[in-house]
């Protein structure tokens, strides 16, 4: 309170120079009780001040000890590179119970990108996550330290145990890491093989990406050579030839679960006309089903859909009329991004009972993650419940064509693979370039002031001034070219790529360059920074 009314008679004084709650024109001589109150006040200010000069020392002192101790750090970093690395479960290593807990919508993930390269051991980070998996990239500092922080964050969001984490996580490293996103994008470790979406889900953490800046240097070229890998695949082997999609699955299901008599007569609701709901009308059709309910927020992405596939009667339902539109259907496929349920038990046991015909039980095929029908549903006699997990029965079909077709696709993997390694490769070359430029440019720098001193100033004008330093740069540039020549590598010819690393390694010996110790200090510098901010 007195800090206020000190400032409030200074912005008295500055408009004016009357003293704060004191008419203008009175006299300006005070009396002792507000000459009392003034120096009390002007007390507070100097107290305040103090604070905050000792608070700003304390800070110097903090920020001095941080920048002491990644020095230290450094030498400690230099046993190991930053390593790529990749964080996540997917269906062939974890249930949908756990997969739903981790999930993390399109639009967090620029938000979860930020979170992650905020961790002290995390420089760059992405986020893939879909209704099969939940997988984080990084660019880690130290393997170990960033697991571990990655894994905590992990924990953390989900409300998850790390150690029970740990039972189900996978952990790739560099090459390996590479290796799985670029089979991820090329759909080889998808639970149906060749399937098209998550290559599209692929290319949309890079638009992401790029839309929110969160992407780094190595990250955002690891995933366009993913897509370019996928891609590839696609174009140059069988692999999507008689594909199935999840979507695609999802109505196989169904199908095989009705009675084979009537499986084309069941009455159909879709809920969710998004991306995975849009197929599954598009496989609903090609199965010969002739009408489908569809239950959706708005109704032009329904009219949409209606507009683009003519061959099926589209029924849309606002949202609010879903339980009513449940209650006419056999067969209810779901495929929203609620966070939450939209079928409890006690929705299902309000549903009326299926004729005999159909077998007796309603069906619902839940596609989403997280899940949108609840596993207590399946304890009611009159419902059937199936998720992604279960398509497993689906794809086992043909599994021996379909692992044939995926080796010849690893050839394809290897080469795009090579691609980006050799990129990495080359990339370490371009702390030494810079090094070895400012460590010239130094001792240019140096010695043209002593000439120019031993010239003396009265004895140049500005020509001949500007001609000796063009004479200096020359001279430098002519000696660097060659060095440099032998530096730059664009990594696609492993031969000259190798050549090219031990020139980097013998000029850093002959300059004593330092250039890794220096990365290491430049990155570490950049997190404690980015922490005390």
């Amino acid at each position: 309170m007195m800090a206020s009314t000190t400032s409030a008679t200074a912005a008295a004084a500055a408009f004016g120079g009357a003293a704060a709650g004191k008419p203008r024109g009175s006299s300006s001589a005070p009396c002792p009780r507000v000459a009392a109150a003034g120096r009390r006040r002007s007390g507070v200010v100097r107290c305040d001040a103090g604070v905050e000069a000792q608070a700003q020392a304390v800070a110097k002192a903090a920020s001095i000890a941080a920048l002491e101790q990644f020095k230290i750090s450094a030498d400690r970093y230099m046993k190991e590179k930053s390593s790529i690395a990749v964080i996540g479960l997917s269906v062939h290593t974890a249930p949908v119970e756990m997969r739903e807990k981790l999930a993390v919508a399109e639009e967090l993930w620029p938000r979860a990108i930020q979170e992650l390269t905020n961790l002290n051991h995390i420089e760059e980070a992405a986020v893939l996550s879909t209704c099969n998996r939940m997988e984080i990239y990084v660019m880690a500092l130290s393997w170990n330290r960033g697991i571990r922080e990655v894994v905590d964050w992990m924990s953390k969001k989900s409300g998850i145990p790390a150690s029970e984490l740990r039972e189900h996580l996978f952990m790739l490293r560099d090459s390996d890491a590479t290796r799985h996103l670029f089979e991820v994008s090329a759909g080889l470790d998808s639970l149906v093989l060749g399937e098209g979406q998550i290559l599209a889900q692929v290319k949309q953490v890079v638009r992401s990406g790029q839309n929110s800046g969160g992407l780094g240097k190595n990250i955002d070229r690891m995933f366009k050579d993913a897509i370019t890998a996928g891609k590839r695949v696609r174009c140059e082997t069988n692999i999507s030839a008689g594909a199935v999609s999840v979507s695609s699955a999802a109505v196989e299901l169904a199908l095989m679960k009705l009675p084979k008599t009537e499986s084309l007569s069941a009455r159909m609701l879709l809920i969710g006309a998004g991306k995975m709901g849009k197929l599954v009308i598009k496989h609903l059709i090609a199965k010969g089903c002739k009408k489908v309910v569809v239950v959706n927020r708005s109704v032009e992405r329904v009219d949409a859909i209606r507009e683009e596939m003519k061959d099926i009667e589209i029924v849309y339902k606002p949202l609010s009329e879903m339980y009513e539109a449940a209650a006419e259907a056999d067969v209810v496929f779901t495929s929203t991004a609620s966070e939450t349920p939209l079928f409890t038990k006690e929705h299902a046991e309000a549903l009326p009972p299926i004729s005999d015909t159909m077998g007796g039980v309603r069906l619902f095929v839940d596609i989403s993650v997280p899940r949108n029908v609840s596993a207590c549903v399946s304890k009611v006699g009159s419902a059937r419940v199936y998720n992604v997990d279960d398509l497993k029965e689906v794809v086992e079909a043909n599994k021996e064509d379909r692992l044939r077709k995926a080796m010849e696709a690893q050839t394809i993997i290897t080469q795009e693979l090579k691609r980006f390694e050799a990129w990495r490769d080359s990339l370490e070359t371009v702390p030494t370039i810079k090094k070895l430029r400012s460590y010239a440019d130094r001792i240019r720098a140096s010695e043209l002031e002593k000439c120019l001193q031993k010239i003396g100033e009265d004895n140049l004008n500005k020509k001949m001034r500007r001609a000796i330093e063009e004479l200096s740069t020359s001279i430098v540039n002519k000696l660097l070219h060659g060095p440099l020549q032998h530096l730059r590598c664009d990594g696609s010819d492993s031969r000259t790529l190798d050549e090219t690393l031990e020139n980097m390694h013998a000029l850093n010996r002959m300059f004593s360059l330092d250039t890794e110790k220096a990365i290491i200090e430049q990155k570490i510098k950049a997190k404690v920074e980015k922490t005390q901010n």
